[in-house]
């Protein structure tokens, strides 16, 4: 069996389910608003560079931005429950399989990562005082990733989900140590913690217990990663159900006990529930929270504007998707809701929690409210016009799905 070619096909049969999806997020105006927020973001970026604010902690943000972009580290295995059965007489070669997807895999966020740092390099050498040289950052960045990249691959082999676990936040410790340790030290110094840091972490990763291949483990992620790609496309076209990743939370559960116990707000309840066990919860509060700090810090420019309005049409894209969650779902056939009391709910709930976001993020340009008002009550009545825009927009959607329906 050639396990290259394997994985070749495997690959190919994704990106086969994926192509004919793209033509319809492209005709849904995607490509028109990725373009306009490049303009706006090249216009505000040039004028930045060209009127740097004094004192402009610019080491932060260069950690602030390369960090993520250093650390994420992911692989696509495109693993099948029936390769446990069917693969598994192939184990001892299964790195023959997987070299390509960590190879690809790293190359392309590698890619990402030199991209960010030519776009930040004319802030950077403009506002530090001593700056460091292009090619050494790049160099240095580029085998942090390759480490970092390393180290992702052994933890999912790793027996234990704890162990595992306890390595990621040892890997991020160590990424974000180094790349500030660049960023503040003298090349040398700097060079000899990265070196020293780095070959204590390398020994460190050969002390758990690891699988040969962990089957289960890996077949799972590839799952969530499967998922996540067809959730985005499901922001723009109906796509098959996928299985969703539940996550615990139980410090969220007792939202939702309020609700009353009636068929009409049954489904209310679930999807409160479904929302705070999901990944759509996560990355509500990581864009929420990213959102408030951009906007915390250009509040006394129009940019603070622009990227409220983008972090709040990002998180309606997000709620969006609560609609595909239990699209397919059998009991809700079964039990007996009210006619039309699913759509209703769905359309409630996702504009009041794009309404409460709306509001945590505009909350930082208070600040800026004796300066500018007109930028702060300006701002916010976009916002509230914008969740307006996106709830009659799901009207819409709905009855032209009810017609269909007839």
């Amino acid at each position: 069996m050639n396990l290259r070619e394997l994985f070749a096909k495997r690959r190919s049969q994704f990106w086969g389910k994926v192509f004919p999806y793209l033509g319809y997020v492209i005709q849904s105006g995607v490509a028109v608003v990725f373009l306009f927020v490049i303009i706006a973001f090249s216009a505000w970026y040039t004028s930045l560079v060209q009127n740097i604010p004094p004192e402009l902690p610019i080491r932060w943000i260069m950690l602030a931005v390369l960090f993520p972009l250093t650390v994420n580290s992911s692989v696509r295995t495109y693993l099948q429950p029936a390769d446990t059965v069917f693969l598994m007489p192939q184990e001892a070669r299964m790195n023959e399989y997987f070299a390509k997807g960590w190879v690809g895999g790293t190359i392309y966020k590698i890619a990402g990562l030199i991209l960010a740092v030519f776009i930040l390099w004319p802030l950077y050498t403009r506002s530090d005082l001593s700056p460091k040289s292009l090619g050494a950052t790049i160099l240095v960045l580029v085998g942090l990733k390759l480490l970092s990249s390393y180290g992702s691959w052994k933890e999912l082999a790793m027996t234990q989900r704890n162990t595992a676990a306890a390595y990621r936040a040892l890997r991020w410790a160590v990424i974000v140590l180094a790349i500030a340790s660049w960023l503040w030290y003298p090349n040398l110094r700097s060079l000899i913690f990265i070196i020293l840091i780095s070959a204590a972490y390398f020994a460190a990763l050969a002390v758990p217990a690891k699988h040969k291949v962990a089957w289960e483990w890996l077949i799972q992620v590839e799952k969530r990663q499967d998922a996540r790609v067809m959730m985005i496309l499901s922001w723009f076209v109906n796509v098959p159900q996928r299985e969703q990743r539940v996550y615990a939370r139980k410090w969220l559960s007792r939202f939702g006990r309020t609700i009353p116990w009636r068929k009409d707000t049954a489904y209310r309840y679930l999807l409160v529930k479904s929302l705070i066990r999901s990944d759509v919860f996560g990355i509500l509060i990581r864009v929420g929270v990213l959102g408030a700090l951009l906007v915390w810090w250009t509040r006394d420019s129009v940019a603070s504007s622009a990227v409220y309005l983008v972090s709040l049409m990002i998180a309606g894209l997000q709620l969006s998707s609560l609609r595909k969650l239990h699209q397919e779902s059998f009991w809700l056939h079964v039990y007996p809701l009210p006619e039309g009391s699913r759509r209703i709910n769905e359309i409630k709930l996702v504009f009041q929690v794009q309404l409460l976001w709306a509001i945590l993020m505009w909350l930082p340009l208070l600040a800026s409210l004796s300066s500018a008002p007109g930028l702060v009550f300006g701002t916010g009545i976009s916002g509230v016009l914008l969740v307006i825009l996106f709830r009659s927009a799901a009207i819409r959607k709905g009855r032209k799905v009810d017609e269909d329906d007839l």
